[in-house]
């Protein structure tokens, strides 16, 4: 272990700071190396003295080499200054996608990926410059999401300097198709051809929820994985799932070894039977660093199964992570890496304590371990994920602890299906039909886990964050141990759950009794609900994007039905949670306006119809829509482009759906996007416009008519409006506009979901949080 940690703190101090540091590291290990022998140790001492020393000899010579070339790579300077370079490249990974949630026309999804790959030529402003160094290539996901590891490439575009404490030498952003492409080798090509076709044969017998995360959970392809699954996953602590960890290595090599040794095949020949196995699997994932620890601690602990020799776990990690770092030391600063040997050594040194500690207790042993076994991993890897995230998950470990069952199925199923997909599609299927159960249970695990109120609490990030995060989990351990410290730590912990529970995730009244509007926080973006006067029915405004969250806001409002949604018009940030609002609710019909752009939005809404059996309905001006305590009135748009003209965003806004609505507590104008056109349109009609709440067009954007809020008159102005976007919405001119006029001006980014309440004739705002001075 003092070896390994030798060559892996030469990695992070070479990179983090610079390359003689990691020579320092080794030499120092070096020195240490010679004590015990000068002293004439025990064998054991001076053995373990031997590693360390070689330990330092390959953190002072080749990993520093690797770590000052890439340092003083050409291409590294002559990328911070920018210019157009041309590019003859080798691949080293798979394409990863840059996934969006969407906004007004741009759809949610991935339009750009990003590859690694070493440099064989570079020509940058006419200029040879001689390169050997690492680059990612950011570049359009539909022309390069095909590649795969070891094709060649020739590829421009404009250089952009890599980020400091990183073994890249530069940024390639790309816009243009690859050229002189290489044919990928022989195993490559049949390793991307199964992952297509798991997710082909997956997308067929699957729902979409499903049928996304099963290849993430067996090849680690989250390339069809809905947004709001993959933000599921990552709020209950469970996004190792989709990453393809460790735990799947382990998974599918053990099923293979106990299947041969089920079948009296001795222990060697089943260990290279495994292998066989393990090697396929690592080239099917690809170059994970969680994948590649274990696929090389996995061959070092066949290997000894071989020999006979079972006590070799830790060294097996050890040696796993010199490898590793040795053959590409961005390993030392990789997060994934880091989380997958921590998590590994609190398997090994913390797990198997803790499981002994409860049996004595009288807990049975599948339960022990059922539970150890997460929360060991949990604390091993919680300092990092809270420094790097600013985020920790309190529900993790129960998520986890639920999960556990249905993983090694699930995956073992997934690979079966990926093996036979190509060559028996039906065996395929079944496997798939068979591993959906499974998947279903992960994914509500999740959808459940992330619902809990304070499932996610924010912390500080970075160093110091992180170091925090290490103390508390020291500190809970060793209370844990001691009764001292463990009543200490209780009051303590009392305390924090009596004072900041109720301030953090219990918010008193909330949703207040009598709601007739609710503007819910959906980020970027609208998602509006107003009540019929009937018990869990609400007619649904806009849906906010596919992170929006507009589920989480109905089940808070216990809305179970909801006899229309209306779509004001079809930009991602008002369509995107259509389906999280269709599934599990008894909807009447989709309601939508004449506009039909952008045409991937309403093929998207049609097909979302199609999948639930929910009708879509087109709205008219003037139509009148009625429930017991709700009236509408369409009374927009004025216009809208034809259909085969080319709309741009504004023309797409103006084209929203403007609807007068009469509630028990008052008028509320909504105004879906409209900007200065469709403004004008309006007051130009000889419709009233005055309303008691206005909900404010296009998120507060300074687009708004300072005549229209004029003629609307408003007491309250609710602007729905995602914190920190980069639009600069709300315009401070139109709040002081507004203000100005004697509206009440509040904001779902600073005040969370708002809802509006009839008292004795007149409304009254409550918002989720505190308002803001």
């Amino acid at each position: 272990m003092p070896a390994a940690l030798t060559v892996w703190l030469a990695g992070l101090l070479g990179l983090l700071g610079t390359w003689w540091m990691a020579a320092l590291c080794g030499v120092g290990a070096l020195v240490a190396s010679v004590l015990p022998i000068v002293r004439r140790s025990g064998f054991g001492r001076r053995h373990g003295a031997a590693a360390l020393g070689v330990a330092g000899v390959l953190s002072a010579v080749p990993l520093t080499v690797v770590l000052h070339g890439a340092e003083h790579d050409p291409l590294r300077a002559v990328a911070a200054d920018g210019g157009h370079a041309v590019l003859d490249v080798v691949l080293t990974s798979r394409s990863r996608a840059i996934r969006a949630a969407g906004y007004a026309g741009q759809r949610a999804g991935s339009e750009r990926v990003v590859l690694h790959a070493d440099v064989e030529r570079a020509v940058v402003a006419e200029r040879i410059v001689r390169s050997t160094g690492r680059v990612l290539l950011i570049a359009p996901a539909d022309r390069w999401s095909r590649l795969v590891p070891g094709q060649r490439a020739r590829v421009s575009g404009t250089l952009l300097p890599a980020s400091s404490g990183e073994l890249l030498v530069a940024v390639l952003r790309v816009r243009a198709a690859p050229g002189r492409v290489t044919a990928a080798p022989w195993w490559q090509r049949a390793a991307a051809s199964m992952r297509h076709a798991l997710r082909a044969v997956s997308a067929d017998v699957l729902g979409p929820d499903e049928a996304g995360l099963l290849p993430g959970l067996v090849v680690g392809d989250t390339s069809a994985l809905p947004l709001r699954v993959e933000e599921e996953f990552l709020a209950a602590g469970m996004s190792h799932l989709t990453a393809v960890s460790g735990s799947n290595v382990v998974i599918v090599v053990g099923a293979a070894f106990v299947l041969l040794r089920l079948v009296r095949l001795g222990p060697k020949a089943s260990s290279a039977v495994a292998g066989v196995v393990l090697l396929g699997y690592v080239v099917l994932v690809g170059s994970e660093p969680s994948v590649l620890r274990a696929g090389v601690m996995g061959g070092v602990g066949l290997l000894a199964l071989a020999l006979g020799r079972n006590r070799s776990a830790l060294p097996a990690l050890a040696f796993s992570v010199i490898v590793l770092v040795l053959v590409d030391p961005a390993m030392a600063i990789s997060i994934g890496f880091a989380l997958s040997v921590l998590a590994t050594a609190a398997l090994v040194l913390l797990a198997p304590r803790w499981v002994a500690a409860a049996r004595r207790r009288g807990v049975p042993a599948v339960v022990a371990a059922g539970i150890a076994v997460p929360l060991a991993a949990f604390v091993a890897t919680m300092p990092i994920i809270a420094g790097s995230s600013g985020e920790i998950s309190l529900v993790t470990v129960a998520a986890n602890v639920l999960a556990e069952p249905a993983v090694a199925p699930a995956t073992v199923l997934g690979v079966v299906a990926a093996v036979c997909a190509m060559a028996v599609p039906v065996l395929a299927e079944v496997a798939v039909w068979l591993a959906g159960p499974a998947v279903s249970w992960l994914v509500l695990v999740a959808r459940e886990a992330e619902g809990v109120p304070g499932a996610v609490i924010g912390w500080p990030d970075g160093w110091w964050g992180g170091l925090a995060a290490a103390l508390v989990c020291v500190g809970v351990v060793l209370a844990v141990r001691s009764r001292l410290l463990l009543t200490i730590f209780s009051a303590g912990a009392v305390g924090v759950v009596v004072v900041a529970i109720p301030v953090v995730v219990v918010t008193p009244g909330w949703p207040p009794s009598g709601w007739v509007f609710v503007a819910c926080d959906v980020g970027q973006g609208d998602g509006l609900v107003l009540s019929t006067g009937e018990r869990g029915s609400a007619v649904v405004v806009d849906t906010g994007t596919e992170l929006g969250d507009i589920d989480r806001c109905l089940d808070r409002l216990d809305v179970e039905r909801v006899p229309l949604v209306i779509l004001s018009h079809l930009h991602a940030d008002h369509i995107g949670g259509l389906v999280a609002v269709l599934d599990g609710r008894a909807v009447g019909g989709i309601a939508v306006g004449e506009g039909r752009t952008p045409e991937w939005a309403w093929r998207q809404v049609v097909a979302t119809g199609r999948r639930f059996d929910v009708a879509v309905l087109e709205l008219a001006v003037g139509q009148r829509l009625t429930w017991p305590s709700l009236r509408m009135r369409v009374l927009g748009p004025q216009y809208v482009p034809p259909p085969d003209s080319r709309a741009d965003g504004a023309d797409v806004n103006d084209a929203s759906v403007v609807l007068k609505v009469e509630t028990p507590a008052g008028s509320v104008l909504l105004t879906g996007d409209v900007e200065l056109a469709a403004q004008a349109d309006l007051l130009a009609s000889d419709e009233d416009l005055r309303a008691d709440v206005l909900k404010v067009p296009h998120h507060g954007s300074r687009g708004t008519l300072p005549s229209f809020l004029d003629a609307v008159d408003p007491a309250v102005a609710v602007i729905s409006v995602g914190a920190m976007n980069r639009y600069g919405h709300p315009s401070a001119m139109v709040i002081e506009e507004l203000r100005d006029g004697g509206a009440l001006v509040v904001r779902t980014d600073t005040e969370g979901d708002i809802a509006l309440v009839a008292v004795d004739g007149g409304l009254r705002v409550v918002p989720e949080r505190a308002r803001s001075p």
